[in-house]
């Protein structure tokens, strides 16, 4: 059993080898912040980058900053740094568009590569913005296309000659119930079907592996775990055996072999350039970029380690004071099932949320009455658990969740 006392909590902290990382982050004093797997906290960095970027970059240097700048590069060098947190080769994943656009181009390629099969695979409750891409796609394909969901127990037995692509997400953005990525992938390539892995939810927060597991395609945003900023660029990646043959349906100008060439028929780029579309979004692309500098000499190992820690603890904590309010955990106990955050459901989980981010812990709340609570290692201290803990029996306890103030829905949950 892991201690659960304020005591130990101060001493793992004490003895925390990412303890200095917290520092690099900009925290608003008296938060505890739980909820870095939807929009991840500032780094300090980032003001000055992006304030360069818009006082001298662009005031001053106004469009030679393309070349004087770099901001040409911006795909590909925040392509390079991402890739060691996924497991890739920095020439195998480029900074683009949003995660949907990304899951519509990969998995339009995927398909585009195994012609002949028509079912694209995945599971019910995968987040929608996965599903409607699917849908979408298996539309736009032609009513030979089908998108079939089963249960994720039953997604190896349903692979079958017929699967052009599989499409999961690595990390569940409700439960945290996290995939074997090696054993789905090695099922999906034993029927000739494709993989393409969303790591939303992973990338990072949880090592991941994808040349390991041997992926084909992965996609994953920018704004969770990485701590770009709101709606921040999204990235994906292509596996290098795949890069020579991979065509992409929204074949932009900066998809091009050489975009400025200025020439009517578009050719690829050679490289993983070819998964781009149209200009990159510079002041966001730069957030992004000196945002990821945080990671620089993190040993993602220790990351997981940590973040285990942290979600033992706050799932100790939750069954040793919250017995009896029908609280229900839904996250997975066993570690390798699990990703780096706990969802615990309760009937009235939207006014819990409310209230504990009125007294400062801010997770957030995913309908139809789950709470979400993300544990970011870089930031979050085992304290900040053990405090939330208290404060949320205390919202329970005395029932502050009942006030009217907080069950009023408001647009973003």
């Amino acid at each position: 059993m892991i201690p659960t006392t304020l005591d130990w909590c101060q001493n793992q902290d004490k003895n925390d080898p990412l303890a200095e990382v917290r520092e690099k982050f900009d925290l608003p004093h008296g938060v505890i912040y739980m909820d870095g797997n939807s929009l991840g906290p500032m780094p300090k960095s980032v003001f000055a980058r992006v304030n360069n970027v818009v006082k001298n970059e662009w005031r001053t240097d106004l469009i030679k900053s393309w070349n004087t700048a770099g901001w040409i590069g911006l795909p590909t060098r925040v392509g390079a740094r991402i890739a060691p947190l996924v497991g890739a080769k920095e020439s195998e994943v480029v900074m683009a568009d949003s995660t949907s656009v990304n899951i519509f181009k990969v998995a339009a390629a995927a398909c585009r590569m195994n012609k002949g099969r028509t079912k694209i695979l995945s599971e019910p409750g995968n987040f929608p913005t996965d599903l409607y891409m699917m849908q979408g796609l298996a539309d736009f394909l032609g009513e030979e296309y089908e998108l079939v969901t089963v249960d994720r127990t039953e997604i190896v037995d349903a692979i079958d000659e017929n699967t052009a692509m599989v499409l999961l997400t690595h990390v569940h953005y409700v439960t945290a119930d996290m995939f074997d990525m090696k054993e789905v992938t090695t099922a999906a390539h034993a029927k000739g079907a494709l993989m393409v892995w969303d790591l939303s939810h992973s990338a990072g927060a949880v090592p991941v592996d994808l040349n390991g597991a041997g992926a084909d395609f992965a996609v994953g945003c920018g704004y969770k775990y990485l701590n770009g900023g709101p709606g921040a660029p999204a990235f994906l990646y292509v596996a290098e055996r795949h890069l020579g043959a991979v065509r992409q349906p929204l074949s932009g100008w900066f998809g091009h072999k050489n975009p400025f060439s200025f020439v009517d028929d578009f050719e690829p780029a050679g490289d993983i350039r070819r998964m781009l579309v149209g200009t990159t979004g510079v002041l966001a692309a730069s957030a992004l970029e000196e945002a990821l500098k945080v990671f620089d000499g993190v040993d993602m190992r220790l990351v997981r380690q940590k973040s285990l820690a942290m979600t033992d603890l706050f799932m100790a904590l939750v069954r040793e004071k919250l017995v009896g309010y029908n609280l229900g955990v839904v996250t997975p106990v066993k570690h390798a099932n699990r990703g780096s955050h706990v969802s615990l459901s309760f009937a009235e989980g939207y006014a819990v949320m409310q209230a504990l981010i009125d007294r400062g812990v801010i997770g957030d709340f995913r309908a139809p009455n789950y709470m979400r609570f993300g544990f970011t290692p870089l930031y979050l201290s085992f304290e900040d658990v053990y405090r939330a803990v208290d404060i949320l029996a205390e919202i329970l306890e005395k029932e502050i969740w009942r006030d009217s103030k907080y069950r009023t829905r408001s647009d973003v949950t």
